[in-house]
């Protein structure tokens, strides 16, 4: 019998000894196409196959965390798969011992200044990440990934004199995170202050003396290898949103990392492949679904309407490539007059979302501040040029406000970004990227102290021609089947406009 052996080279990959002919097996079984491969130049030009491998021929080195999947080949071909006896592979046979009702008892847990308990389905995703020690923790948004983020590194930093590395895809979610640690250590010893350090911008990266680390993966990807010497945990929240190249280029450097742990909504369509992301972090684990939690009342109910707006034929006919369409699409001004008059007239706080800041979102806002200058409500614009603190500061007083409406970018309030007080939430722009609907949904379904359910108002755009449909309906039909997906419920309504 053919014989694998597995060494585990460091916390970040594992060395494989074979026979070369299972070698090239190896490096076909673990590869995936690029998206958009076809349409790079290496591939056209006959250099590259369009392919990544994740096992390494010339270092004869594959990504810890894909052990499971090395012992599912073995298996299948009948090789026999020698492990190094005595270490850790994140399975059954080599887990930690956790003892998480001790772990829950000597914290004090708040969220809001009133103390919580953890969820049933947070403790058990909690004992699945500290005892397998390596997993990717799959969670819809609103269903408190922070706090198990914050539990889980609490436990390490009691067992262990080494530091956390925790990894985030932005700068407002930096805040976010430090902002919620600080959130539910307010009546515990545990002080933010002196256990937490924020990296981005401006921020110093050396000789910091707090344990955690807080940070965007722009402001850390090119350090040295001996930058991240100290980590023995790290963790990637909303590892889906990190660019591949500048994700393994941190987490192969995090070679003293035994603990890590990565989190997303979803994996499908994601920017960086379920294999790379498991690799990197470990097996996947559903924690939960949206859909659970709704039933059980942990997250606002959602009222999903469906606004398709039929346009004159003299539109419709008129042939256009997609960028021409969304060109059109969000300058014309009707459209946005319907938008504008929809915010106006939702009660509670609204969210508008928006895709394209020069030609779409300011001339949102300022159509909005026009009709809304002669009344005392508060009107509030986000994009990426705002800066952190001010879009901190944003977040701060919507909580505070009962009928503001916030204008922002879906690349700065789609992830991540946590309203504890929003009732509306309007899609302004079209897309068809699951992860980005959401996302962006998630934003409303956190459940606000008033009881209200959350409204989404989708608009979809029908321009169609004779038999021919127009790229942004499709678009629609696509989020209509991620609403089916997620057993939301939704209804659909023709407009004039």
């Amino acid at each position: 019998m053919d014989i694998i052996k597995v060494k585990k080279k460091n916390e970040s990959f594992l060395e494989i000894i074979t026979d070369p002919s299972i070698e090239m097996e190896l490096a076909e079984h673990f590869c995936f196409f690029v998206p958009g491969y076809k349409f790079m130049p290496a591939y056209k030009n006959r250099m590259w196959d369009g392919k990544i491998r994740l096992f390494d021929l010339r270092k004869k080195t594959l990504y810890s965390g894909l052990f499971q999947y090395m012992q599912e080949f073995a298996n299948a071909r009948q090789y026999d798969i020698q492990p190094e006896p005595n270490r850790t592979y994140g399975l059954a046979g080599t887990k930690n011992i956790i003892d998480i009702p001790a772990l829950l008892n000597e914290i004090t847990l708040t969220a809001g200044g009133n103390e919580i308990t953890p969820r049933d389905y947070q403790i058990a995703a909690l004992e699945h990440a500290l005892t397998n020690g390596q997993s990717l923790l799959l969670s819809p948004t609103a269903s408190g990934k922070s706090l198990i983020i914050y539990l889980a590194i609490r436990h390490f930093l009691e067992e262990s004199d080494q530091s956390v590395l925790l990894i985030v895809p932005t700068t407002s979610l930096v805040e976010q995170m430090y902002s919620d640690f600080a959130d539910y250590s307010q009546f515990d010893e545990w002080e933010v202050t002196e256990n937490c350090h924020k990296i981005y911008a401006g921020k110093e990266k050396y000789n910091v003396k707090p344990r955690v680390i807080i940070t965007t993966w722009q402001s850390i990807y090119k350090e040295s290898a001996g930058w991240f010497q100290p980590f023995g945990m790290v963790v990637g929240d909303e590892a889906h949103a990190f660019k591949a190249k500048s994700l393994t280029s941190i987490l192969e450097k995090c070679t003293e990392c035994r603990y890590r742990m990565g989190t997303t909504g979803t994996l499908d369509g994601t920017q960086t492949h379920q294999l790379v992301l498991e690799g990197l972090f470990g097996p996947v684990h559903k924690v939960t679904t949206t859909k659970k939690l709704m039933d059980n009342n942990d997250l606002a109910q959602l009222d999903i309407n469906i606004l398709l707006l039929k346009y004159a034929d003299e539109f419709c006919r008129i042939k256009r490539d997609y960028q021409q369409e969304m060109d059109f699409i969000v300058q014309y001004e009707p459209r946005n007059n319907f938008i504008s008059n929809l915010a106006i007239d939702c009660t509670g706080n609204t969210l508008v979302l928006f895709q394209y800041v020069d030609k779409h979102g300011k001339p949102l806002h300022d159509m909005l501040r026009d009709k809304l200058k002669d009344t005392d409500r508060n009107l509030f614009y986000v994009s990426g040029e705002t800066n952190v603190d001010d879009r901190e500061n944003v977040r701060a007083l919507t909580e505070t406000q009962d009928d503001a409406i916030i204008v922002a970018s879906m690349g700065t309030f789609s992830t991540g970004i946590n309203i504890k007080r929003l009732h509306n939430i309007i899609f302004a722009s079209p897309s068809k990227s699951q992860i980005r609907v959401l996302q962006s949904i998630g934003r409303g379904l956190r459940k606000s102290a008033d009881g209200i359910d959350t409204k989404v108002y989708d608009i979809a755009d029908d321009l169609h021609w004779k038999s021919k449909k127009n790229y942004t309906l499709v678009h629609a039909a696509e989020r209509i089947k991620i609403y089916a997906k997620e057993k939301f419920d939704y209804n659909v309504y023709d407009i004039n406009i």
